[in-house]
């Protein structure tokens, strides 16, 4: 069993049907989201529109319902504080969800499922699951 924390790259891939679940995800494996995730898939929804916008609040719908959602909490803004010190010593900015994603990864000890690895490419402490 893995614990796994679903980025968004990788949950708008599966919408698109880029994805096969089964070839990422096992029975077994402890799947989750962070709670910036659910907001970066709503923004998807409020900015589309006609049959395509009820299509993707149907998709986050399934995903809130479905998924344990991770808030951010004093554990992860703990995590979050010490991947901005070391991104800010290192040199090399990430976007600010990005990081957020990677602190609760670090917090819940979970493997971020992921396309975009260069997001979450050596931040320490965080664990990446390339999808494609």
């Amino acid at each position: 069993m893995s614990l796994l924390l679903l980025d968004t790259t990788f949950l708008v891939d599966a919408e698109r049907g880029d994805v096969a679940l089964d070839d990422v995800i096992d029975d077994e494996d402890e799947v989750a989201v962070a709670a910036i995730s659910v907001a970066e898939l709503l923004v998807g929804v409020k900015l589309s529109s006609g049959k395509r916008r009820r299509t993707r609040q149907a998709y986050a719908d399934d995903i809130i319902d479905s998924l344990r959602i991770i808030p951010y909490d004093t554990a992860i803004a703990r995590e979050h504080a010490d991947l901005l010190a070391a991104v800010r010593k290192i040199g090399r900015p990430r976007g600010a969800h990005d990081l957020i994603i990677a602190a609760t990864a670090r917090a819940t000890n979970r493997a971020i499922v992921t396309s975009d690895t260069g997001a979450f490419t050596d931040l320490p402490g965080v664990a990446i699951l390339r999808h494609r």
